[in-house]
């Protein structure tokens, strides 16, 4: 026959894991803002770079330009901005 004095230390242990998880949550939260927006900069560089031969002032409205949308796409992806 099971123990009851053993599931109180259960149960202590599941609340410790419940509060473990929702801070892990919050601490990652803003993760996929800043990996799409430093993607979308290396992306946007790169087909800058191809497109026009090396012309730094197209290379960087390229950089520009896909960093604005891999940060709404970041916070899309989040549901941020609802």
């Amino acid at each position: 026959m099971a123990r009851s004095h053993h599931r109180k230390n259960h149960k202590e242990h599941l609340k410790q894991f419940r509060d473990h998880s929702e801070t892990a949550e919050k601490s990652t939260r803003g993760s996929t803002v800043v990996t799409l927006t430093i993607a979308g900069l290396l992306a946007g560089l790169g087909i800058g770079f191809i497109a026009t031969d090396g012309n730094w002032v197209w290379m960087a409205a390229g950089t520009v330009v896909m960093g604005v949308a891999g940060y709404f796409l970041g916070h899309k992806i989040d549901g941020d901005l609802g």
